[in-house]
């Protein structure tokens, strides 16, 4: 897409980077590129265009005056550097995607396109776009208490046993490794009911992609029986209508064989039946 001063973004942006206006002037650039900068990714990792290492490239295809990235696939580091000359290279069926380009190769010739379907499609309007994202995290010494008893079917919190006030913490649960408000550190374990009282809650009606639950349910905090700090589950075994704020609530946990280590244990929660907690005990947990 042509600015407003000029310039040909590849990829095309929606609107002008200078004016903000939406941009409508669509041009035409070449599949032939030259490399502006590149890295190498010594450990590809799944989803990747290759699964050996290989070099990304911030490239400026002939006619535009912006560098888009994408995979270049040499044998070596020492096989690629800046201001080299690199093509498309294109996938057997195109969709019309950016995914159609595989890669680029050296080189400094034009490769064939492969026959796409007619251009006479309806407007894009949306497009969906696959996400994964993989965290490995080290547990600290509280977090791995507090899942290691999930593991077993309890719920563990975490307070400082001796605040600068010379009186027991705040309860945090999950257990973290220091009280935010005094930065001392929760040194002493709390085992916590399973119930509990409803601070506040949302009603999610608007089903989205990757959902488990059908809409409408209930997504809650949760203020344990002895915590102080609420935390976030399901409430369902109840129409979404009559969740209410104080409502008493209890665990549903999954069945013994599916324990694992995280709070999933607990499939959801569910009124006890009890009659509400009075505001007056739940008002600072909001």
């Amino acid at each position: 897409m042509r600015g407003s001063d000029g310039r040909v973004h590849v990829p095309p942006a929606e609107f002008d980077p200078v004016t903000y206006e939406r941009l409508t002037e669509i041009v035409p650039v070449s599949s032939v590129g030259t490399v502006v900068s590149w890295t190498w990714q010594s450990e590809p990792v799944e989803g990747q265009p290759f699964d050996r290492p290989f070099p990304w490239a911030l490239i400026k295809l002939d006619g535009a005056d912006t560098p888009m990235l994408h995979a270049v696939d040499v044998e070596s580091a020492d096989a690629l550097s800046t201001g080299a000359r690199v093509r498309a290279h294109w996938v057997d069926e195109p969709v019309g995607a950016i995914t159609d380009i595989a890669y680029f190769t050296l080189g400094d010739e034009p490769e064939p396109a492969p026959d796409g379907p007619a251009d006479e499609r309806d407007p894009v309007t949306m497009l969906v776009t696959p996400i994964n994202i993989e965290i490995q995290h080290s547990a600290s010494h509280p977090e791995s208490a507090y899942l290691r008893a999930l593991q077993e079917g309890r719920l563990l919190g975490a307070r400082t046993r001796r605040g600068r006030d010379g009186k027991p913490g705040k309860v945090y649960f999950p257990a973290r490794e220091a009280d935010p408000a005094t930065g001392l550190q929760l040194d002493e374990f709390v085992e916590l009911s399973d119930k509990g009282t409803v601070t506040t809650f949302a009603i999610v009606n608007i089903p989205f992609a990757g959902q488990r639950i059908k809409p409408p349910y209930v997504a809650a905090y949760v203020l344990l029986d002895g915590a102080d700090i609420p935390f976030l589950h399901l409430v369902t075994e109840v129409d979404a209508s009559e969740v209410r704020m104080g409502m008493r609530v209890e665990a549903v946990w999954r069945p013994r064989e599916e324990w694992g280590l995280g709070i999933d244990n607990i499939s959801h929660f569910r009124p006890t039946g009890e009659p509400d907690a009075d505001y007056e005990t739940y008002k600072h947990h909001l």
